[in-house]
């Protein structure tokens, strides 16, 4: 099973977020967050990675450019759900689903509410 967090927000669809590992966020860094609208820890993390890269010496540089990445991956989502409680969404519920549908469907079973918002939305 997998853990997903349900982030709502007015008039808004919610936003589910898998719990765990982000191959993405580990693979592509900043560019990941960015794509998912986190802009501020991309940003953050863009300066971190520049500076590493500029002021450390390459052989360290090299260790500690892929360690920042597998912070990347371990803390993605935490990133994506920070940004979003940034936007005005909330933290309301975390869900055990196989899958995100799956995870969507046993939201609405919990919040009929939302079915209504969602087709307005």
């Amino acid at each position: 099973m997998t853990f997903w967090t349900a982030h709502l927000a007015r008039n808004r669809e919610p936003v589910l977020l898998r719990d765990g590992f982000a191959w993405g966020a580990f693979l592509f860094g900043p560019l990941w967050l960015l794509l998912h609208r986190a802009w501020i820890p991309a940003l953050l993390s863009l300066i971190t990675i520049g500076v590493v890269v500029l002021r450390l010496p390459p052989g360290i540089a090299a260790i500690v450019v892929p360690a920042l990445l597998l912070l990347h991956g371990f803390s993605g989502n935490d990133m994506r759900g920070w940004a979003l409680e940034r936007r005005g969404y909330l933290l309301t519920h975390v869900l055990s689903a196989r899958t995100e549908a799956d995870a969507i469907a046993r939201l609405l079973r919990n919040r009929p509410d939302l079915v209504q918002q969602m087709a307005e939305a």
